[in-house]
């Protein structure tokens, strides 16, 4: 199985390098499982650090019930954020770089101390927690059509394309988060509405759920990186001439054009 999950870092690698989508890999790697795609996920961030990225933060997918019961899964997965991948608000970014990217409004946390699981509690990673920042998440699949299944989209860095971050906010100054409520916007036009919530009650429980996650592969969340915690609406589809924004109340307004 090591040869397969070598090969299949490597499509995934390369769709990423060429923004060409490949065949599902379930598809293609019949039997692969969760653990082989977590597998297959650090291969390709490895590789990536060898090559001079940097890592600077987390990604939580899959945090929202409707999503989960899509794909038949009762909790959410997690990938990488590297530091190519980081936007500054009112970036553009060229389409041409991704597959079929589509953009989720969510809240970034900025971690001041490290956060190491098991037994992460909200009120720990609030404790731990230096601010917080309204996000556009840009997910983007290489997995041709977005026909995923959870082992797809965890090898594919959950289905991570770019996070585009606003001004931080300290946490001391930030309105109670499950209560904020999120405006997605494309093009003047409202797209959906969420609140915080919807992220597995409290956005703070997502990123305690993220540590407790990564423990179990002797991971921390390290101290300056960032964790972005889950969408709060559903997730639109944009193309080049598009524009993108998301208001989280009480945090602020990011936004993004697509070329």
């Amino acid at each position: 199985m090591s040869d397969q999950l070598t090969r299949a870092a490597e499509l995934l690698f390369d769709a990423h390098r060429l923004a060409r989508p490949v065949s599902p890999l379930t598809q293609s790697f019949p039997g692969l499982t969760v653990g082989d795609a977590y597998a297959i996920q650090r291969l390709n961030l490895a590789r990536h650090l060898h090559r001079g990225a940097v890592q600077c933060g987390h990604k939580i997918g899959l945090t929202s019930a409707p999503m989960q019961q899509l794909l038949g899964v009762d909790e959410p997965d997690f990938g990488y954020v590297l530091d190519d991948m980081v936007l500054a608000d009112g970036a553009a970014v060229p389409t041409g770089t991704l597959c079929a990217p589509r953009v989720e409004p969510e809240v970034a946390f900025r971690i001041g101390v490290p956060l190491r699981g098991p037994g992460v509690s909200a009120a720990d990673v609030m404790a731990a927690a230096e601010a917080v920042a309204p996000a556009l998440e840009i997910v983007d699949s290489r997995i041709a059509d977005w026909r995923i299944t959870l082992a797809d989209t965890i090898a594919d860095n959950a289905s991570s394309g770019a996070v585009v971050l606003g001004e931080w906010v300290p946490i001391a100054e930030a309105p109670r988060l499950p209560d904020t409520t999120a405006t997605l916007m494309v093009n003047d036009s409202t797209v959906d509405t969420g609140e915080g919530a919807a992220v597995m009650g409290d956005p703070a429980e997502a990123v305690a759920w993220l540590a407790n996650a990564l423990a179990a592969y002797d991971i921390a969340i390290d101290a300056g990186q960032f964790v972005m915690s889950g969408s709060y609406t559903t997730a639109a589809f944009v193309v080049s001439g598009d524009r993108a924004s998301a208001h989280l109340s009480g945090l602020g307004t990011v936004t993004v054009a697509f070329e």
